[in-house]
């Protein structure tokens, strides 16, 4: 099972070339990504939908490096192996990939996606990468927040007590 699950974690090159194969078998490949410091039902209920819209769900996921630069030197609270393990875990993700930047564009540009997902918080024109996946025919969807649930609010809550 470990095993398993570690397979899921993938560099960019072997990625491309799963997701090449997964296109040629006729799959709908949706892209996702994020920090998912601590996993909590707000990230599992957007993954689940996320991974509904198609037939394999790649999660891009922020380096050590890029959460610090992005949140502050108090993040990530997980470790990069934390997140990349917890996330790999679920049954409905079939990839994560780590990338090093601050936004997924490049890793965006590298595999293109059939459907690129992000929050209820962003709009269309202002999605990392939607330029590209709409280019190539693709689509860009949002989902909504499940209201009270953030990492933000768990580690204040955290602080709190």
């Amino acid at each position: 099972m470990i095993a398993k699950i570690a397979d899921k974690i993938q560099d960019w090159n072997t990625a491309q070339a799963r997701i090449k194969t997964w296109k040629a078998a006729g799959e709908r490949i949706i892209f996702t990504n994020g920090c998912f410091d601590i996993l909590h039902y707000g990230h599992l209920h957007y993954l689940a939908e996320a991974r509904a819209l198609g037939d394999r769900l790649v999660v891009g996921l922020n380096s050590a490096e890029s959460v610090r630069r992005l949140k502050g030197a108090h993040r990530p609270i997980n470790d990069e192996k934390t997140r990349e393990f917890s996330l790999a875990a679920l049954e409905f993700i079939d990839l994560v990939v780590p990338f090093p930047q601050d936004t997924p564009l490049e890793l965006i540009n590298c595999l293109i996606p059939d459907i690129l997902v992000k929050g209820g918080d962003y709009e269309v024109a202002t999605i990392v990468g939607a330029k590209a996946v709409l280019a190539a025919g693709g689509e860009v969807k949002t989902l909504p927040f499940i209201p009270g649930y953030s990492t933000s609010a768990i580690e204040q809550k955290i602080k709190n007590s």
